[in-house]
């Protein structure tokens, strides 16, 4: 958000938190992309604040109270609070519990294992939910429109939506098992906690084989998640390179080394198989420019 949208958005949290009984006397910010994440105290609650219109909200708050009640290891709503969106001023607003961080991060084993709880968990809910194709819909829109992808050439237009139409095809034609799907469980939307790790930012669930969502974590924690169809997941982590490189070219993208991330998604989508993850290839980005980028809520990284 512009700074002045962050004022008015932190001045629109703190309102809906007094009103409801919640002191708010400050606002840390803890994310700032689609949605602004904010810690607000005294009363140590995490306020997720969006533009009006942002549909997701509301199906997300749904679908955290299914998940909570199935005993998935996911981030819990704010109990002291009726579970609504509220709107205020222009925004959306949801109240979620704030964690403390724990150190150290999540270790692959534990990552794994909580990825498959969660996984088995969705298995047990049902909710109407896109499915991964129409993420991958989403993404060849943004490629195949100038205007949405203005600095994209030509011929990277013409290979990047090519691999994208080809991948979908391809994952779709193996007909894999597809339940509800956490969609982007990359470690920004992990958090490591007292009570272990919990998944965040549901608002992009999906559809889809359990091997789309490995796509998005690194090797080691793959490497522990039972019963994976292997070569589905290499054909996931292409089509996910793919998609995040279709992201980094979108107008108003507004991640930090933007073109550089540009560049090494598409050059590793050119290099072929082996499919580096997504933390690999954002740690080539990282060193080639001196930066460290920790992956935040819905960096779509």
């Amino acid at each position: 958000m512009e700074t002045t949208g962050i004022t008015r958005a932190i001045r629109a949290a703190t309102s809906v938190a007094a009103s409801l009984g919640l002191p708010a006397d400050d606002a840390i910010v803890l994310h700032d992309s689609n949605r602004l994440a904010l810690r607000l105290t005294p009363c140590d609650t995490l306020a997720r604040v969006a533009p009006s219109g942002h549909e997701a909200a509301q199906y997300e708050v749904e679908l955290a109270q299914r998940l909570a009640r199935a005993g998935c290891p996911t981030g819990l709503l704010e109990p002291r609070v009726d579970p609504l969106v509220y709107a205020r001023d222009g925004f959306t607003v949801t109240l979620w519990t704030y964690y403390e961080p724990v150190a150290p991060h999540t270790s692959p084993v534990d990552y794994a294992k909580a990825l498959e709880r969660l996984h088995a968990g969705m298995r047990e809910v049902d909710v109407p939910s896109p499915r991964f194709t129409d993420r991958v819909a989403e993404a060849e829109a943004v490629v195949a429109d100038p205007d949405r992808s203005p600095e994209l050439a030509d011929a990277d237009r013409a290979f990047l939506g090519g691999r994208l139409g080809s991948l979908r095809r391809a994952i779709e034609d193996r007909g894999a098992v597809e339940q509800l799907l956490h969609g982007e469980p990359h470690p920004g939307n992990v958090l490591s906690t007292g009570n272990g790790p919990l998944f965040i930012d549901l608002e992009t669930c999906c559809r889809g084989p359990v091997e789309f969502d490995l796509a998005h974590v690194t090797e080691a924690v793959g490497e522990h998640y039972s019963n994976v169809d292997r070569e589905l997941l290499d054909e996931c982590r292409e089509l996910v390179l793919a998609m995040v490189a279709a992201w980094r070219w979108e107008r108003g993208d507004q991640l930090p080394n933007r073109r550089r991330f540009q560049q090494e998604f598409l050059r590793s989508l050119r290099a072929g198989p082996p499919w580096p993850t997504l933390d690999t290839v954002a740690g080539r980005c990282d060193r080639s420019s001196g930066t460290l980028h920790e992956p935040g809520e819905h960096d779509r990284l």
